[in-house]
């Protein structure tokens, strides 16, 4: 393990493998274990780089306001830090957020983009949107890591052979640092880079599990805003597609990055 520091903040990654760089952004409330599935095949192929976003796993949680910018300014300087340019970028629900938010601020650092289960905003815009946000704050606020950690272990695993994911979820999400989930929970709400889709040139994978919370007909819509990118629905699977479903996750990024690597070795 590793760290280095940005604007006072020790940062928590680890680094596998060799060749082309490539980068995992863990969602809200993880860390990057929950890439443990990913890292022994893909460090095969790559140079890979996982990280913990500021506020998560090893890294500092500092007591000040965190945005998705913000979590974007400290990627830039590991990417800075490690020579990682361009890197393949991989982002998981928020991680999706930092990635979309990377490939719009600092294209020339992105060789390719896989945005899993996420979205280029987050807008309460209707009476329902704002229920369901303020449902999810309050709760947030209310419950204790442990009862969310068990409450989102048993939506996302829901079956029987999947105890022992749902026994780590519990786990993992239980060491998160409440203020600072809170701060990056906040950080989400709000934020959006939609408009700007269209400066993102670099091929985009766009991965959506069938059951994800939002419906893959919201990714659809997206999709065409991108100059260069396609959708790949993955069956029997929720939120937490790399962990639910991880051989056709690899399988599906991996197919995806190797044609990226072809195309640009035969420009």
């Amino acid at each position: 393990m590793a760290y280095f520091e940005h604007e006072g903040c020790t940062l928590h990654y680890e680094e596998y493998g060799h060749g082309t760089p490539l980068i995992l952004i863990h969602g809200l409330g993880s860390s990057c274990l929950d890439w443990e599935l990913q890292v022994p095949v893909l460090a095969q192929h790559y140079r890979l780089v996982v990280v913990d976003i500021r506020g998560h796993g090893r890294s500092d949680k500092p007591r000040e306001r965190y945005s998705i910018p913000g979590f974007t300014a400290d990627l830039v300087a590991l990417v800075e830090h490690l020579h990682l340019t361009p890197a393949h970028v991989v982002g998981l629900s928020m991680g999706g957020m930092i990635a979309f938010q990377l490939a719009v601020d600092e294209p020339q650092l992105v060789k390719s983009l896989c945005i899993v289960n996420s979205a280029p905003q987050v807008k309460v815009r209707t009476a329902s949107d704002y229920w369901q946000w303020a449902k999810r704050w309050s709760l947030a606020r209310i419950l204790s890591l442990n009862t969310i950690g068990k409450a989102l272990g048993t939506m996302l695993f829901p079956k029987p052979e999947q105890a022992e994911l749902r026994r780590k979820m519990t786990e993992r999400w239980a060491k998160n640092d409440k203020r600072a989930y809170l701060a990056s929970f906040d950080a989400i709400v709000g934020w959006g880079v939609q408009e700007r889709l269209s400066r993102i040139t670099c091929p985009t994978l766009v991965v959506s599990a069938d059951h994800d919370y939002t419906p893959v007909a919201q990714k659809e819509i997206y999709v065409k805003l991108l100059p260069d990118a396609r959708l790949v629905v993955i069956n029997d699977s929720r939120h937490a597609t790399p962990l639910d479903q991880p051989d056709v996750f690899n399988t599906t990024l991996l197919d995806f990055l190797n044609t990226v690597e072809t195309t640009t070795q035969d420009h």
